[in-house]
């Protein structure tokens, strides 16, 4: 037996109901959990665009009551959580659904946290810290790139220290996604741009991670092949549900990917740069990733090069210092092609910011799991050169 093959690998997954038409489920879920009254957690430009009454008509085809709460921030906030978990309680909800992007999916999920344990979602930080069930979980994403439908993390915003807590958990997983492309034609460009590359370092991170797996590789190579093949035609062509079904599963699988092997130094240095300047989460990876990539790289050599040839690059006859060059203009050629080619100093980073967002991202957990080992000075180099 090889020493690859013989190491031990959990794989957590919601139950998944994938394509068109498939938000419509929700009343059926809702009442093979016994639903009384459902939470529906949104945002507010999640309801101007419909879905949150979308999703409600479907409830209500079933007589199952509801209350909607769609208070929610582009990065959710720790008392928004306990704002929500509040309304939960005194409203006798036993059942959340979710509708929109990694915003509200978090949110509901620190909703459910709370609403179990009666203490502040910030004590929760952490891996494994959640000891109680929480309410049923259903899930639907109207973007294509944060796959909190699918994962055990859930990122939360502390406005008072600016920083972004993560709480990973398998009890965090959705009891149900339901991931319906339809749902994306409401985002425009630049947020597709920005969850579709999200999703592309979700894919990548878990791939390279150190624990990753079997189980894990095959999404996350399915999903670098999916949105290197198909995220720069949708951008282009917004209407193509063809295009957009196809990224729509590339961020499915990236998330059942990164949900199991965890991710690496891009997320945790994107929390810490989101926390501080409430930026959008994908915007910040994608400044972060080919800076990233190049310092993990000679550690993770192997799997950087079927990283690169996943994503198109020719590598028969490269060498390996070839090899990376290659992959990192690739990277940079995707990201400018949909739009994405800002820098840190651009949204007002000073190099006399690096050391604090250094010192916050070398304690987030997804830093644990990243190929290189990671010291607070090598995170300020990377957050140094993506100025």
């Amino acid at each position: 037996m090889t020493t690859e093959l013989s190491n031990l690998r959990k794989f957590v997954t919601p139950e998944i109901m994938f394509g068109a038409g498939a938000r419509k489920a929700v009343g059926k879920y809702a009442r093979t959990f016994g639903a009384r009254r459902v939470m529906v957690v949104s945002d507010p430009g999640v309801k101007a665009a419909g879905w949150v009454d979308d999703v409600c008509a479907c409830l209500e085809e079933l007589d199952i009551d509801y209350i909607t709460f769609t208070d929610v921030s582009p990065n959710p906030r720790c008392e928004e959580v306990a704002r929500g978990a509040e309304i939960y309680r005194q409203s006798g909800c036993n059942v959340i659904v979710a509708v929109g992007g990694g915003s509200p999916m978090d949110c509901a999920k620190g909703i459910g946290i709370v609403s179990a344990h009666g203490r502040n979602i910030l004590e929760f930080e952490g891996i494994d810290t959640i000891d109680v069930a929480i309410p049923p979980l259903i899930l639907i994403p109207t973007t294509a790139g944060t796959s909190a439908d699918v994962s055990q993390f859930a990122i939360i915003s502390d406005q008072t220290e600016r920083v972004k807590i993560s709480i990973v958990s398998k009890a965090v997983v959705p009891d149900v996604a339901l991931i319906d492309p339809e749902t994306t034609t409401t985002m425009d460009n630049f947020l597709t741009a920005c969850t579709g590359v999200d999703a592309l370092v979700h894919a990548v991170e878990a791939f390279v991670s150190t624990g990753s797996g079997p189980l894990t590789d095959m999404h996350a190579l399915d999903a670098i092949r999916l949105i290197n093949g198909n995220l720069v035609d949708l951008i282009a062509n917004p209407h193509d549900m063809k295009l957009r079904e196809q990224v729509m599963l590339g961020s499915m699988k990236a998330g059942l990917a990164f949900s199991n092997a965890i991710l690496g130094a891009v997320h945790a240095m994107s929390h810490s740069l989101g926390g501080y300047l409430d930026l959008s989460h994908g915007l910040c990876n994608a400044m972060l990733l080919e800076h990233v990539i190049d310092f993990n790289f000679r550690d993770a050599e192997d799997r950087f090069k079927v990283v690169a040839d996943t994503m198109g690059v020719d590598i028969r006859g490269m060498t390996t210092s070839e090899i990376r060059k290659r992959l990192l203009q690739r990277v940079i050629s995707l990201k400018h092609q949909v739009g994405l080619n800002q820098s840190l100093g651009e949204y007002g980073v000073n190099i006399s910011d690096v050391p604090m967002l250094s010192h916050n991202a070398i304690k987030d957990p997804c830093i644990l799991t990243n190929p290189r080992k990671s010291s607070k000075r090598d995170v300020e180099v990377v957050y140094e050169e993506a100025l």
